[in-house]
């Protein structure tokens, strides 16, 4: 980190002096004092009086031993020139960093790591986060966006704070729904090839099959034999099957890679339903799952099983014909994953009304004996309304499709840019609209917290004057204008010769809380605290750009402000991609 130079020098004094005084310190654990114009370490004595007191077998006042020990280190500690204050309050050693030495200190490293400022080093924990989980042969709607956005701002985040992130996707590839559309499609539309838009066209399909489903007679006899056929693995069904469901593996990626979204491993869930089935077996041979067919299905009475009571409740694992469930996969894959690739958590991105039946595959696997199931973890999340109290149903087509909302969205920010810069050329026009687009879109979803619904409202969201991506964005590209006007050129780095504006301060400050939020966001799951911080920093350069000459100062104050704008910009522009949000050079 930037300042753990000259923290482990001071730690080495403590540490040492602590040693001498015969003071059971044990370990230093800094603390940042609260910002207030300064900023500062603080490091408290009370742990150490009371753990002193215990060893010597002494009845004293732990706050005045603490405060004694505090001002002891206050009289003997030296200061390099990093620090200009050092003072014993109440028990607490606190420590003033120079403001010069601070700063230059913030914008040297943002300016020297620039993409990287804010990573941690490797921590080799290794951490698998599935998301996106769409259904093959269905449309790809708007109820899926929050999700797919959540799970890729949650690996960015986790990879810069330090985790060897695999980015997983389970996808729905087996089941009714898709027999009923090969159905379908084998009776109406034989021989069709998807063009364009491939998700609303196998979309359509699948809705057209639940209405015919609905309608005509002999449909349901006609779906239950194609689903005898591909129980059999006739070889004809498989092989369409494959067919059309690369159909939609393929409209699948123009999605993400429209929302610049990757994904290093796929599960299917045919991949996992055979051996879903052995663990149902296990379960039933073990006296841990209840077969109750052919009348009744194959549970897991879990309260039962824990002693509890209406925690768990009964997990249905196989239905009364033999045929799996979701439960029946999920045991499966929770395994699997952890079998494949050694992980240390497994982390699954799924809305929140999942959450009994999560918490019902987790202690299922416990029950089992798996030691990992204290690392399987539920990022839950909750809806998207959109404009109108839309609803949406794969089932009836009333779906809102993604691609038509991330067409409404290129629309409106193009109209926004060719009002503020219609000078730009056409090619230009189109890629910050797009980037404008996304980014509103985004931040929308990740600047509520996961467990709150979000209300999806158009001038919010791309809103240049409040809290969205334009606002931020546009920052950036403030900033970015000004190093334009010195022809790019960052100055090097030279010493602070002139008093910090308190707007100046406050951005320095900001700048460098980057690598702690990241953390914490890591820590928490929770890409709020970046979007947040992505804000903060926005507004405050703002402040910045109308309170701060830069290339009107002073040589010495240009070229320091210089470096501070160059700093702002790198620091929002790492805040906006761990969102996955791109920053334009123009707006």
């Amino acid at each position: 980190m930037m300042f753990d130079d000259v923290q482990n020098q001071l730690e080495t004094q403590i540490l040492a002096l602590c040693r001498e005084e015969g003071i059971p310190l044990g370990q230093v654990n800094w603390n940042w004092i609260p910002f207030s114009g300064h900023w500062g370490l603080s490091l408290s004595f009370f742990q150490a009086a009371a753990e002193e007191a215990k060893q010597k077998g002494l009845k004293l006042n732990v706050g005045k031993r603490a405060q004694e020990i505090a001002q002891l280190m206050s009289e003997h500690v030296k200061l390099s020139d990093a620090f200009d204050q050092i003072e014993a309050v109440r028990g607490y050693l606190n420590i003033r960093f120079s403001n010069a030495v601070f700063s230059r200190r913030v914008i040297d490293t943002v300016l020297e790591e620039k993409d990287d400022f804010g990573r941690a080093s490797r921590n080799h924990i290794r951490t698998m986060v599935e998301f996106s989980q769409p259904n093959t042969h269905k449309a790809f709607h708007v109820g899926h966006l929050r999700n797919v956005i959540l799970g890729n701002a949650i690996c960015n985040i986790l990879d810069f704070g330090g985790d060897d992130v695999i980015r997983a996707n389970y996808l729905g590839d087996i089941g009714l729904h898709v027999i009923k559309w090969l159905w379908c499609y084998r009776k109406y539309h034989a021989g069709e090839q998807p063009t364009g838009d491939i998700t609303r066209w196998m979309g359509d399909i699948y809705a057209e099959a639940t209405r015919r489903h609905e309608e005509e007679p002999d449909a349901e006899a006609e779906i239950r034999a194609l689903f005898a056929r591909w129980d059999n693995r006739d070889p004809e069904i498989v092989r369409e099957w494959e067919v059309t469901r690369q159909w939609s593996l393929d409209g699948f990626e123009q999605i993400y890679k429209t929302l610049n979204v990757k994904f290093d491993h796929l599960y299917f869930e045919s991949d996992v339903e055979d051996s879903g089935k052995v663990i149902v077996d296990e379960l039933i041979a073990r006296g841990m799952a209840t077969d109750e067919r052919p009348e009744g299905a194959v549970v897991v009475k879990l309260d039962e099983l824990c002693g509890t009571r209406d925690k768990y409740r009964v997990l249905v694992v196989l239905r009364s014909d033999g045929t799996s469930l979701y439960s029946t996969k999920d045991l499966a894959l929770g395994i699997r994953k952890f079998e494949e690739f050694k992980l240390n958590r497994s982390i699954y991105v799924i809305d929140v009304r999942q959450s009994l039946y999560l918490q019902q595959i987790f202690k299922t696997l416990d029950l089992l004996g798996y030691p990992w199931t204290d690392q399987l973890y539920h990022l839950a999340y909750e809806i998207v309304n959109l404009p109108g109290n839309v609803t949406m149903s794969s089932r009836d087509g009333t779906v809102v499709f993604l691609q038509d909302l991330i067409d409404e969205a290129i629309t409106r920010a193009r109209a926004v840019v060719e009002e503020k810069n219609p000078s730009l050329t056409d090619e230009e026009k189109s890629s910050i609209a797009s980037m404008v687009a996304m980014g509103a879109l985004k931040y929308a979803m990740l600047s509520r917290d996961n467990t709150k619904i979000v209300t999806f409202d158009w001038e919010a969201a791309l809103d240049f004057n409040g809290q969205a991506a334009p606002y931020i964005q546009y920052a950036a590209v403030r900033a970015n204008s000004i190093l334009r006007k010195n022809d790019m050129v960052v100055p090097d780095s030279l010493p602070l010769t002139y008093e910090l504006s308190e707007v100046e301060i406050e951005l320095i400050d900001l700048i460098s809380r980057v690598p702690k939020e990241v953390q914490r966001a890591a820590k928490e799951m929770k890409p709020l605290f970046i979007a947040n911080l992505a804000f903060d920093l926005a507004q405050t350069f703002n402040n910045f750009y109308r309170q701060c000459p830069v290339l009107q100062a002073e040589p010495d104050v240009r070229d320091y402000r210089l470096r501070l704008a160059a700093a702002a910009r790198q620091a929002i522009s790492n805040c906006l991609a761990l969102l996955g949000i791109e920053t334009p050079e123009v707006m």
